[in-house]
């Protein structure tokens, strides 16, 4: 070990685990060091950036020796975009990973005493899995250190991409991106190309000036394209003439539209989206329901995947057709559609009213009249007083963000008491936490990882909960 004051370079650093949020993790006197881009077999020498009581940070200076698992990573971004960090893991091992990240956190966080865990169900594609993109115009490329040594003065810095993490103005330009299936990049790079040789300024993200600020993908199982552009201010030219180019090059496109964003962030929810051309929405559907998804309107990014999620909720809801379900968090009102056919009546309740407003209307497009749907705040909506009102839940199925739930939220559950809790969570950490608030009155039987994110760190899982 090579000290330079408080930070020193580590070398031969034997990698033997993957930890949390995607990083590696190695050992060394009794500590515990995390780097990212490593997998277990890795030997590498490693400078130490933060060093704690228990733990240190670093990253690799050298990989001295390769890890028999480890393989080619099939993106030209990799190690520079934020996405996909694991594709150096073969997915059989991320998918073990994950499974082991699950049982750990449940274990360590929530001190549970667990059935066992059913195998983490894999996603069917590994890539060209999303159904929304968000890319973002910028006059600030980012520019590798090769570059700008073999190319001097780099005359163009626009872009469409990514943004570089911890970065919030450069962004990374992107050829192929193998998130989404066609004809995404097709449309990124025709955009691309159009705004450079009208020459249609790209945002800065630091002096707010520049029209172009983002362009949005959304595709659906249904075969339907929803695009979205959002313009700084409005361009009697250049707002049509993008527009026109991609409706005339891409017939694909069903849904054609724009948002005029003159504030300080990138956020579209509370503006305006006009349509352009073709629909105000696009259609998606799961078995034999159809859902309608507007500009705004949250639809779980791996459809495929979100059928495998919403099958194994349902299946450990077990209704019967006779219970009252609450489908707190509800969004979209996706997961309580999906099940009202087998229930009594669902009761689904979200903050966004917009969002309710979505999921009214999935409900009658399908011609459901079993659901009510309410919008608040959670930990201010299920009281004893609404529950009265409505009646009491048989059944909960929540799917919170990744926060989780408020501990009144749990508190209200407990005295509810439904006879099943389904418990769908992005987050395995703070799920935990919230079991452990539930174990005095209820104890977890069944417990199914779903991977909606191959080659991140992301992973859902569901647990069924039973009363005591």
């Amino acid at each position: 070990m090579k000290r330079n004051k408080e930070k020193p370079l580590i070398e031969n650093v034997l990698i033997t685990d993957v930890a949390a949020e995607g990083k590696a993790l190695a050992r060394v006197n009794d500590k515990v060091l995390f780097v990212p881009f490593a997998v277990p077999g890795d030997v590498v020498n490693v400078q130490v950036t933060r060093k704690r009581t228990s733990y240190m940070e670093g990253y690799i200076t050298e990989y001295v020796k390769l890890s028999a698992i480890r393989q080619e990573p099939f993106c030209e971004h990799f190690g520079t975009c934020g996405g996909c960090k694991w594709q150096f893991l073969p997915y059989t091992e991320q998918l073990n990973f994950k499974q082991k990240q699950v049982e750990d956190q449940l274990v360590r966080i929530g001190k549970l005493t667990l059935p066992t865990i059913s195998p983490i169900l894999g996603s069917e594609n590994t890539t060209h899995y999303r159904n929304k993109l968000e890319y973002t115009f910028s006059n600030r490329r980012w520019i590798k250190k090769e570059e700008a040594i073999n190319e001097g003065e780099i005359r163009d810095t626009r872009a469409l991409g990514f943004h570089i993490p911890g970065m919030f103005d450069k962004i990374l330009d992107i050829h192929t991106c193998y998130l989404q299936p066609e004809p995404s990049n097709s449309i990124r790079l025709a955009a691309r190309e159009w705004a450079i040789n009208s020459e249609a300024d790209f945002y800065d993200n630091r002096s707010h000036q520049g029209l172009l600020r983002n362009l949005i993908i959304r595709t659906s199982e249904t075969g339907e394209v929803m695009v979205i552009v959002v313009f700084a201010y409005n361009h009697e030219e250049h707002i049509p003439g993008l527009l026109s180019h991609l409706g005339q090059k891409f017939p694909s496109i069903t849904s054609l539209q724009y948002v005029i964003n003159p504030k300080l962030n990138d956020t579209i929810n509370d503006l305006e989206v006009i349509v352009f051309k073709g629909k105000d929405h696009m259609m998606e559907k799961m078995e034999d329901l159809n859902f309608k998804v507007g500009p705004k309107s949250f639809y779980q990014t791996n459809s495929k995947q979100a059928y495998q999620l919403y099958s194994v909720a349902r299946k450990f809801a077990a209704l019967t057709g006779n219970e009252i379900v609450y489908d707190l968090y509800t969004g979209t009102g996706t997961i309580a559609n999906f099940i009202a056919h087998n229930a009594k009546k669902v009761v689904g309740i979200e903050y966004v009213p917009e969002a309710i407003e979505d999921a009214v209307e999935n409900s009658k497009i399908n011609g459901i009249t079993n659901t009510e749907f309410f919008a608040g705040d959670m930990k201010n909506m299920l009281r004893p007083e609404f529950m009265e009102q409505h009646g009491y839940p048989d059944v909960v199925i929540l799917d919170p963000p990744r926060a989780g739930i408020h501990a009144d939220v749990a508190e209200n559950l407990l005295h509810a008491l439904p006879l099943r809790i389904v418990y769908v969570s992005c987050n395995p950490a703070t799920q935990a936490r919230d079991l452990a608030l539930l174990s005095e009155k209820y104890k977890v039987t069944e417990v199914q990882p779903v991977d909606m994110f191959p080659h991140t760190h992301h992973v859902e899982n569901v647990v069924k909960l039973e009363r005591i």
